[in-house]
């Protein structure tokens, strides 16, 4: 909601809610319990009234971190010129260690990332071993091409971080502390993560506030589109806090049918810009605006066709009828009198007079 349209939650129903998760998580077997007690995580699921057409991320900064210290981070890196792979990991670490980071537990730099994790098996061993991963923003739009697909359905893709920053560790904590809610368009569905049951009531509940709130600044859509939203963890039912009102769906759909108004209403005007751009034809006044009035057909007589039957009959017989001996002697004649001509005045330039 790029208006700043805010969702009224009761705060109460939120707490319940969660007290509500912690005892179904209570309730559970001893054994169940000791595993999952901070490795559960508490989610906020949302339903929008309609799918979104552009797919977003929404980065949450939460008041409380939601992923405990035993969890392992692991950061790529860019390749520093003129320095080979370990060099470029030490260099790292000494970066981290000076600006008072703390969290990352592993630097893998790009050509390492490229070498040794070619295979499919490697890539998975690497999605295994750690329960978070960052990335340079200066290589992040190389990695997609070498992590490869399961990266990306199991959402563990790696966040972008400014290693240049000079606030590297507030910004390296907000990161791995905060959440993200990623808002595709295949669906009306979306979830964050917002907390584990390693956390008390209230700590959850600030987080679940803060999370509502920021959705609700910053989805790239306006008007009420959110519908309902429910928390829940990984293995129970999803418990409402906020159910939207039908009302929205008709104030959304009022406000689509607005716009596509005004879009219409901007074609034309653009159309009319266009057309009275163009050259006017010439003429004068009022006249030459006026259409052109088509004239009557008159049919005219024509003549019959038995006379240019008879005349065409008179010239094929006329084509085809035998050429007489004169019309050949005529034709040939103007040829001999030419060569008769040619030899005479030939002979009569070789004549030699008689001597009586």
């Amino acid at each position: 909601m790029a208006d700043g349209v805010r969702i009224p939650f009761d705060k109460a129903q939120v707490k319940k809610a969660v007290q509500a998760l912690q005892a179904f998580q209570k309730s559970k077997s001893s054994a169940e319990s000791l595993l999952l007690d901070e490795a559960d995580t508490i989610s906020l699921l949302f339903t929008l009234w309609k799918i979104p057409k552009k797919p977003q991320t929404i980065r949450i900064p939460l008041p409380h971190g939601q992923r405990p210290d035993t969890e392992e981070v692991c950061l790529f890196t860019r390749d520093e010129p003129h320095m080979t792979s370990d060099q470029t990991q030490r260099f790292y670490k000494r970066l981290l260690q000076e600006k008072g980071v703390k969290n990352i537990t592993e630097i893998i730099p790009y050509t390492v990332l490229k070498k040794e994790y070619k295979p499919h098996e490697a890539k998975r061993r690497l999605m295994g071993n750690y329960d978070m991963f960052l990335s340079d923003d200066r290589v992040r739009r190389l990695l997609p091409s070498h992590l490869g697909k399961h990266f990306y359905q199991r959402k563990k893709e790696p966040l972008c971080v400014n290693l240049q920053s000079k606030t590297l560790a507030r910004d390296i904590q907000r990161v791995i502390q905060g959440t993200c809610l990623k808002v595709n368009n295949k669906g009306c569905c979306c979830m964050a993560r917002v907390g584990h049951h390693g956390m008390t009531t209230e700590e959850l509940t600030e987080n679940i506030e803060a999370a509502i709130q920021t959705v609700a600044a910053k989805l790239n859509m306006k008007g009420p589109v959110v519908k309902l939203i429910h928390v829940k963890n990984e293995t129970s039912v999803g418990l409402p806090l906020y159910v939207s009102d039908v009302n929205h769906l008709t104030a959304l759909e009022g406000a689509e049918l607005h716009a596509k108004a005004l879009q219409k209403e901007r074609a034309e005007a653009r159309k009319k810009a266009k057309d009275a751009k163009q050259p006017k034809p010439t003429g004068e006044g009022e006249e030459a605006e006026k259409e052109e009035e088509i004239p009557m057909l008159v049919p005219i007589e024509t003549p019959s066709k038995k006379p240019k039957l008879e005349n065409a009959s008179k010239e094929k017989q006329l084509e085809k009828a035998p050429k007489t001996a004169v019309t050949k002697k005529a034709r040939k004649a103007p040829n001999k009198q030419k060569k008769k001509v040619g030899k005479t005045d030939f002979k009569a330039k070789r004549k030699v007079p008689k001597v009586k």
